[in-house]
C-alpha cells in the first residue's frame, strides 16, 4: 500500500509558458540599456548583408524618434513573396537566424529572437518596413504593452531595397542620447563586426545639427604581437591587446564573433587578476563559442565553453603578467631618473642660494651644472669649472649655446651670515627661460630694503656689502635690466657678533649622488649613504617610504629629504645634533623651494 502511494504522487512533464503574454513582457523589458537595443538594430541589418546602415535622430510633429535603415537583403519572404512579418512577430524566442547558423550560416550574430523587442526600452512605437518581390512597400507596427501587431502596405514613390525601422515617439529618460554618445557606443560595441564586414554605418543627429560617422575604435599604446596561440576544441579566440601607460580607464572587452559582450572582462570573477586588473592593457578578446545571457545578451553563461576560454587564456595571462611587470620596471626606473633630475636641480637651486664657504661640499659643476657663482675665502667670486671650460671653449658657439632674453635673476648667495663690522660679496645671476646665464646687454640695480649696512658698486653684477656694528636682518634687492624687461631678487644677510662653528674640511668633491633603492620592510633604518659609490641607499620598504608613495609629490619631497639628511651628516662631520638639525631645515628648506 505504501509503494502504490508513493507512485501515485510521482510525476513528471516538461515546462511551458503559463501566461505568453506576460513572458513576453519580461523578455521585452530585459534589455536595460537602450544603447545597446541600438545596437542590436545595426546588427540585424549587418547580418541582412547591408553596405550601408544610416541612423536618425530628430523630430516629427513634435514628437522625437529614431530611426535605423539599411541596404541590405530586408525581412525574409513568405510564399507570397512579401515581407514575413507574421513569423517575425508570432515566433518570439525562435530564431529564423539560430536555424540557419545550424545549416552552417555564418557571419550572423542573433539567435534569441527577442531583440526587435528591445525597442521598448527605446520609445513607444516601432514601425518596421521592407519591400516584397512585387516591388510593394509593407510595414510592420507594435506597441509597447500591446500584445497585437499590424501589418499594411505603404504607399512609397520609389520601393528601396533593404529595411526601415522607426521608433517614437522616445522615452523621455533617453530624449536626450545625443548622436555623439551613439557614435562613440557603436564604435566599441560593434567594433569588429564593422571592421569584418565592411559597412557604413553614419549617424544624422538632426536636433544637433551634426552627422558622425562610425569608426571602429581605436586602441592606444603598444601592439602585442608575439602572444601565445590560445586555440580550443570549439574554435579559435582572437586576441588583439594593446600594453598602454596605466590609467584607471584602461580595460580589455570581451567579445563574441564581433560584438562586445562585456566592456570590462574584469566585471567577472574570473578575470579579477593580474594582468587584467593592472591599468596597463586595452584591447579585445573575442571567443565566438561563448554562450551568452538571453535577457541583456551582456553576459556569458559560465559554463563548459566559459572554462575552455579560461584554461586556454592560462599561458597567454602568464606572458601577459611577465610583459606588464617589465613594463612596470621600465616606468619605475624613467620615474627614478626623473626624480634624481629634478633633486640634483633643486640642490644645485639651492647651493647658488647658500654660502659657498659653507656648503663648498659636492662638485655641482660636475653633472654639467652652470655656475655656481659663489664667493672664496678672500671675498671674490669664484671661478666654476663651467666658467673655466667656457674660455678654452672655440669663439664659435653652436646656436642653443647662446642665453635667450632675460627672464629672471637671482641673489647668490641668497642667505648667508656676515660677522659684525665684516663684508660680503653678493653676486647678480640672471638668466633666460632656460636657466642659462644672460651675460649681455643687462644692467644691475642694487638696494638695501630693510636692515642696516651699505653696498659698494650698487650698480654692478657684483657688490660687496659691508655689514653694520650692531647684529640684525638686512634684506637687499637687485634689479636687473635688458630692455623693456626687469626682473627683480632679494637676498637675505644675517649680521651676527657669533658665527657657527668652524667645520672640518669637504669630505666629497665627487658631485650630487645618485639613489637607488634597497627594499628592507622589516628595518627601521630610512635612508644611508654608499661613499663608495656615491649613492644614497633608500629603504622602499620602510612605512614612510610606502607612504610617500602614494604621490609624486609626496614622494619628492620625501627624498629630497633623505638627500639633505645624508648630505649634511656627510659634510658636517663632528658638529652637534642642534647644529646638523639647523643645517638640515637650512638645506631643505632651500631644496624644496626649486622642487618641479
Amino acid at each position: 500500500m505504501v509503494a502504490k502511494a508513493k507512485d501515485r504522487h510521482t510525476a513528471s512533464g516538461r515546462l511551458r509558458i503559463g501566461d505568453d503574454w506576460n513572458a513576453i513582457t519580461i523578455i521585452a523589458l530585459s534589455q536595460s540599456n537602450p544603447l545597446k537595443a541600438v545596437a542590436e538594430f545595426v546588427e540585424n541589418s549587418i547580418d541582412a548583408r547591408a553596405r550601408n546602415v544610416f541612423i536618425v535622430r530628430g523630430k516629427e510633429h513634435g514628437e522625437a524618434y529614431l530611426s535605423v535603415t539599411d541596404d541590405g537583403e530586408g525581412v525574409p519572404r513568405d510564399e507570397d513573396g512579401a515581407p514575413n512579418f507574421r513569423y517575425v512577430a508570432t515566433h518570439i524566442g525562435d530564431s529564423l537566424k539560430r536555424r540557419l547558423k545550424a545549416q552552417g550560416a555564418t557571419g550572423i550574430q542573433g539567435e534569441f529572437g527577442i531583440g526587435l523587442l528591445s525597442f521598448w526600452t527605446v520609445g513607444e512605437e516601432l514601425t518596421m518596413a521592407s519591400t516584397g518581390t512585387d516591388g510593394r512597400l509593407y510595414q510592420m507596427r507594435m506597441r509597447k504593452g500591446n500584445p497585437g501587431y499590424t501589418v499594411t502596405a505603404r504607399a512609397a514613390l520609389v520601393a528601396r531595397a533593404g529595411t526601415e525601422l522607426k521608433i517614437k515617439p522616445l522615452l523621455p529618460g533617453i530624449r536626450q542620447m545625443s548622436g555623439e554618445k551613439l557614435q562613440w557606443y557603436l564604435a566599441s560595441e560593434l567594433r569588429d563586426r564593422i571592421r569584418q564586414s565592411g559597412v557604413n554605418v553614419e549617424i544624422t543627429d538632426r536636433q544637433a545639427r551634426k552627422r558622425y560617422k562610425v569608426e571602429p575604435r581605436r586602441f592606444g599604446g603598444r601592439l602585442l604581437h608575439d602572444l601565445r596561440p590560445a586555440g580550443t576544441s570549439l574554435g579559435e579566440i582572437y586576441l588583439e591587446l594593446y600594453l598602454a601607460e596605466p590609467a584607471p580607464d584602461n580595460f580589455v572587452g570581451l567579445y563574441r564573433s564581433g560584438t562586445r559582450v562585456l566592456a570590462n572582462l574584469t566585471e567577472l570573477d574570473a578575470f579579477q587578476r593580474l594582468p587584467w586588473t593592472t591599468g596597463y592593457l586595452q584591447g579585445i578578446i573575442d571567443a565566438p563559442f561563448l554562450n551568452l545571457t538571453p535577457g541583456t545578451r551582456t553576459g556569458v553563461i559560465q559554463d563548459e565553453a566559459f572554462g575552455v576560454l579560461l584554461d586556454a587564456l592560462a599561458p597567454v595571462e602568464t606572458q601577459l603578467t611577465e610583459l606588464v611587470e617589465e613594463q612596470r620596471r621600465a616606468e619605475e626606473e624613467q620615474a627614478s631618473r626623473e626624480l634624481l633630475r629634478a633633486i640634483q636641480r633643486a640642490f644645485q637651486e639651492a647651493l647658488l642660494a647658500l654660502p659657498a664657504e659653507e656648503y663648498d661640499w659636492y662638485d655641482i659643476q660636475g653633472r654639467g651644472g652652470r655656475a655656481r657663482g659663489g664667493v672664496g675665502p678672500a671675498g671674490l667670486p669664484v671661478e666654476t669649472a663651467a666658467e673655466a671650460e667656457a674660455e678654452e671653449e672655440p669663439a664659435q658657439k653652436q646656436f642653443f649655446g647662446f642665453a635667450g632674453p632675460l627672464f629672471s635673476v637671482r641673489v647668490s648667495p641668497a642667505s648667508c651670515v656676515v660677522p659684525v663690522d665684516g663684508t660680503r660679496t653678493l653676486r647678480a645671476l640672471a638668466r633666460d627661460r632656460s636657466r642659462r646665464v644672460v651675460e649681455e646687454g643687462v644692467s644691475f640695480r642694487w638696494a638695501i630694503l630693510e636692515g642696516g649696512g651699505r653696498l659698494d658698486g650698487a650698480e654692478g653684477e657684483i657688490v660687496e656689502f659691508h655689514a653694520s656694528a650692531e647684529p640684525g636682518l638686512t634684506r637687499v634687492r637687485v634689479a636687473a635690466t635688458q630692455g623693456q624687461v626687469t626682473c627683480e631678487a632679494e637676498g637675505t644677510i644675517t649680521v651676527t657678533q657669533s658665527l657657527l662653528t668652524e667645520r672640518e674640511p669637504a669630505a666629497n668633491r665627487q658631485g650630487l649622488p645618485d639613489y637607488t633603492f634597497e627594499r628592507a620592510a622589516g628595518e627601521l633604518w630610512r635612508s644611508r649613504y654608499d661613499p663608495e659609490r656615491n649613492v644614497i641607499v633608500i629603504n622602499n620598504g620602510h612605512r614612510d617610504f610606502v607612504y610617500a608613495a602614494r604621490s609624486r609629490a609626496l614622494k619628492l619631497r620625501y627624498i629630497v629629504r633623505l638627500f639633505a639628511k645624508e648630505l649634511v651628516l656627510r659634510n658636517f662631520p663632528g658638529q652637534p645634533p642642534a647644529e646638523l638639525l639647523e643645517r638640515m631645515v637650512e638645506l631643505s628648506l632651500y631644496t624644496e623651494e626649486h622642487l618641479r
